[in-house]
């Protein structure tokens, strides 16, 4: 690991404007995934701006009924929290599908939403890879992609997102609270991650020296039933080859509303709005969810050795429909 200077934050404007000053800075909270990235040398800050002792550790309820989860809450504490559990399970049991308990215990709310692509070829500094070093190539490209995506990808990276926990905000429809140089932004988490393009280095929207301060819930509708189910090659401890985070309300055997997310096939949370156009209005059954999984798989483009994803993340799919509709005629 390369040698780095280390400052603690004593403010959210403190942590801005030291790692604004810095081009080569970074923030550190749990360092769960930079830490890693610093010893293989993906990673080489000359500045650690330490951002885990600002009061930002708080979940507390929001005028209008939602949640607002501050960056620095831990994984663990997030996941187990009464509001969370109780407003939100998709999101619990999200976070409980993550990582190990000591993971958990340590990474943060926001190290998770800028958590970094697994990818083998990003992670090997060996080998070109255009999210490491733009321009020198893509690796995963006629490589080992079964872990790689089928939605959005480009010529450029076919890298997929790894968190599980964004995947659940992405259908819940959160809102990231940032801290720039130039004061509070608000922004959609859909609009909050890119698609790779011709630019895969760069994952979020963020500036250099834009610090996350927050996430916000909307408060759920009336009745809605959630869940997050994940497919994996193991039952711990391994990142998703598909999932699924889902919300629907029911009006008698109508569903009244939808909202979808899938992760571990595209290079950010992607946010099924074809199914959810498909189910919104529509008879609850297994031809309904069968058709919303298709329309949203219709764009579908594997690589040659991940092609299985597409039948895997449709059976996903439609099994989340299944299990809510029957929760919700309960």
């Amino acid at each position: 690991m390369r040698a780095f200077d280390y400052h603690l934050a004593e403010s959210p404007a403190d942590a801005v404007a030291t790692l604004t000053a810095h081009p080569d800075a970074a923030f550190l909270a749990g360092g769960t995934n930079l830490v890693d990235h610093m010893k293989l040398g993906v990673a080489t800050p000359d500045l650690l701006v330490d951002v885990s002792r600002l009061a930002l550790d708080e979940v507390t309820t929001t005028e209008d009924g939602g949640v607002r989860v501050g960056a620095t809450v831990r994984n663990s504490d997030l996941a187990a929290h009464p509001l969370i559990r109780s407003r939100y399970p998709v999101l619990s049991r999200a976070m409980l599908s993550a990582a190990s308990g000591q993971l958990r215990n340590s990474a943060t709310t926001a190290g998770n939403l800028l958590q970094r692509t697994r990818c083998v070829y990003f992670q090997d500094v060996t080998t070109p890879c255009n999210k490491r070093e733009p321009g020198s190539g893509c690796s995963a490209i006629g490589g080992y992609v079964r872990y790689h995506a089928i939605l959005g990808a480009s010529p450029h990276c076919i890298a997929v997102h790894p968190s599980d926990m964004a995947v659940a905000m992405s259908a819940l429809d959160a809102v990231v609270v940032i801290e720039g140089a130039d004061g509070e932004r608000r922004i959609p988490i859909d609009e909050f991650y890119r698609l790779p393009g011709d630019e895969p280095h760069r994952d979020t929207v963020l500036r250099h020296g834009d610090l996350i301060t927050a996430v916000e819930l909307p408060a759920p509708p009336s009745g809605a039933v959630s869940d997050y189910r994940k497919v994996r090659d193991r039952a711990s401890y391994a990142f998703a080859l598909a999932s699924v985070a889902a919300e629907l309300t029911f009006d008698t055997d109508q569903i009244g509303s939808a909202r979808i997310a899938l992760g571990g096939i595209a290079h950010k949370p992607w946010r099924a709005r074809r199914a959810e156009e498909v189910l919104a209005g529509a008879t609850a059954g297994e031809e309904t969810f069968a058709a919303a999984a298709d329309a949203e798989l219709s764009a579908a483009d594997p690589q040659p050795g991940n092609e299985f994803k597409v039948a895997l993340t449709r059976r996903t799919l439609i099994a989340a429909l299944r299990t809510l509709n029957e929760r919700g005629r309960r």
